[in-house]
């Protein structure tokens, strides 16, 4: 086998990798098809085989290490830009008609809601202030 050759087959390799990575949307193919770049590179500068493997393993177990625990922390995180309803807990609205535990209506980012209070003894008369804890299907739960 000639350096011409295996710099090749390590960038076949590589493409092969590729494919489960996109197929699967396992992040260690990705490494590995990296690795074999590295590999494709050492190869084309005239390594030999045993150092092209080298190079290859020693990537490849460097991205897993290095990588794969930042990915996985990202996977892990809630996305920072609340969208939805999820945008809405915590905001302010103003209540148009009273609100007690039974119902009423109030103003929330511009739009008419339906809302009740989260304390079901308290009411809250037009004009107030109100924070919303929750949404509950189209009715803001306020306190």
């Amino acid at each position: 086998m000639n350096d011409i050759d295996a710099w090749m087959w390590w960038l076949v390799a590589a493409a092969a990798l590729g494919i489960p990575l996109v197929v699967t949307a396992m992040p260690e193919f990705g490494m590995f098809a990296v690795g074999a770049v590295a590999a494709a590179v050492a190869s084309g500068l005239g390594a030999d085989l045993v150092v092209q493997v080298l190079v290859f393993v020693i990537v490849s177990v460097a991205l897993i290490v290095v990588v794969r625990p930042i990915a996985a922390r990202h996977r892990s995180q809630q996305p920072q830009l609340a969208t939805g309803v999820d945008a809405l807990r915590g905001r302010q609205a103003v209540v148009l008609e009273r609100v007690d535990g039974s119902g009423g209506r109030i103003k929330l980012a511009g739009e008419v809601w339906s809302a009740r209070a989260l304390d079901t003894g308290r009411a809250f008369e037009p004009g107030e202030e109100v924070d919303v804890v929750e949404i509950d299907g189209a009715t803001a739960v306020i306190m």
